[in-house]
């Protein structure tokens, strides 16, 4: 197990993800200031109190830590990370060999400061979780990270999620996965990534077999040939160990999707399928529901915010009535739906017993659709916490509230600190393949 920390309020969260032998206690704190102080750096507050709270950790010699130093955290008073705070960390953390996860996310390092991680990763061989998100990085930190990579043998999930590495930048990672054969888990949402890399990823993973999920989310495309998403599909047909794989706003039509589905009847391992805010039609869900009549692996399905309408819903419905028993999540969130088809969607549920979580805000509620849905949960086939929506009666007349649930709790890399409770637990179940790996 690892004990990870981070503050909230006047106190701090501690849970156990994972485990690694100590023989030597923690000082991090101390040695962090005495670092400061030989650096001439002035001490960054919040580091230091993460630190502190680390050394007083129960049995941390028994079990590694991940250190949670975001700078979005809105409980606590905090001083974000710079270029400067991080060279000192880094420092103190090369010893640390307890220290097996590092939270820097939203915080305000840029490429000068990803050097010293980069120096971190290189010397470094108990780090097994590093999450960089949203900080400012660009395409020459992109390359330290990737570069550092090509040898580092230990870290098995890397966030690099909205940090405009740019086309160059992703092209770097490529090329750092034809080298690593450790890296599980890689996050490049929201990273501008372009046309080349995006290739030049999916043809590497045709031979990489260490990476079980990967984000791709918001790239920046320019062409309507939807190349990208046929290189990912041709890398489907060979890949027979990735579990996970985000496709979010990547203009997939009719084609893309098409190609994704004929490479899903070979494909016998991807578990979570993210299609969301594409460009998926009616008329494109119809080789969507011919899959789930064969496929036997896929677990969640992501449509969320495409137009599938009424048609595409009752596709969906008919497959997952008749013959998927495997799908165990499915959003079709904002698809503009109306009472026909999001009422064949529940009553699919009445007959498969394996969909537990169907996501339906955003689509066109009348009364059948409000009743239907008020059914499944007062009857118990339908748990509160496995949808979005919440039935109420007015007047004598059912409606459905929106509830805060959605089909993003089931990200591989959603708990990755705070307790995780028992319906995400259930819920990570869609994808345990990668839960192995929290």
């Amino acid at each position: 197990m690892e004990t990870l920390l981070g503050c909230h309020g006047n106190a701090v969260t501690v849970c156990f993800v994972f485990r690694h032998v100590m023989s030597v206690p923690p000082d991090l704190r101390q040695q962090y200031l005495q670092t400061c102080q030989n650096l001439s750096q002035p001490e960054n507050h919040f580091v230091a109190r993460v630190l502190q709270e680390a050394d007083k950790s129960d049995n941390v010699q028994a079990k590694g830590i991940t250190l949670k130093i975001a700078g979005n955290n809105r409980l606590v008073p905090v001083q974000r990370v710079t270029d400067e705070d991080v060279q000192v960390l880094a420092s103190v953390l090369c010893t640390a060999v307890f220290v097996t996860g590092l939270d820097l996310r939203y915080n305000i390092l840029t490429d000068v400061g990803v050097r010293h991680v980069a120096t971190f990763l290189q010397e470094n061989s108990t780090l097994r979780y590093l999450n960089l998100m949203f900080n400012d990085i660009g395409t020459s930190g992109a390359e330290l990270i990737a570069n550092a990579l090509h040898s580092n043998e230990t870290l098995l999930h890397l966030r690099m999620t909205g940090n405009k590495i740019g086309n160059k930048g992703g092209m770097y990672f490529a090329s750092m996965l034809q080298v690593n054969c450790t890296l599980e888990k890689l996050d490049l949402g929201d990273c501008d990534l372009g046309t080349q890399c995006l290739i030049a990823i999916a043809s590497v993973l045709t031979q990489n077999k260490a990476v079980k999920a990967i984000n791709l989310n918001r790239p920046l495309l320019y062409s309507q040939e939807e190349e990208t998403t046929v290189h990912i599909a041709l890398m489907l047909k060979n890949n027979s160990s990735l579990v996970e794989l985000h496709l979010c706003k990547h203009e997939i039509r009719s084609l893309g999707v098409k190609r994704l589905c004929e490479a899903l009847y070979e494909n016998c391992s991807l578990r979570y399928l993210d299609l969301s805010c594409n460009k998926i039609t009616r008329d494109d869900v119809k080789f969507l529901g011919e899959l789930l009549k064969q496929n036997q692996t896929l677990e969640i399905l992501d449509l969320n915010s495409n137009r599938i309408e009424d048609d595409g819903a009752i596709y969906l419905s008919e497959a997952l009535a008749l013959y998927n028993r495997t799908l165990k999540a499915l959003s079709v969130v904002s698809n503009n739906i109306r009472g026909k088809g999001l009422v064949a969607l529940s009553q699919s549920m009445k007959i498969n017993m394996e969909l537990s979580y169907i996501y339906i805000w955003g689509n066109n509620f009348d009364e059948a659709v409000s009743t239907a849905f008020s059914e499944l949960i007062q009857a118990g086939r339908l748990k509160p916490n496995c949808t979005d929506v919440e039935p109420y009666e007015v007047d004598g007349h059912v409606h459905l509230a929106e509830l805060s649930h959605g089909l993003k709790k089931h990200y591989y890399w959603t708990p990755s600190y705070g307790e995780v409770n028992n319906t995400a637990a259930n819920a990570s179940l869609a994808i345990a393949a990668v839960s192995e790996y929290l």
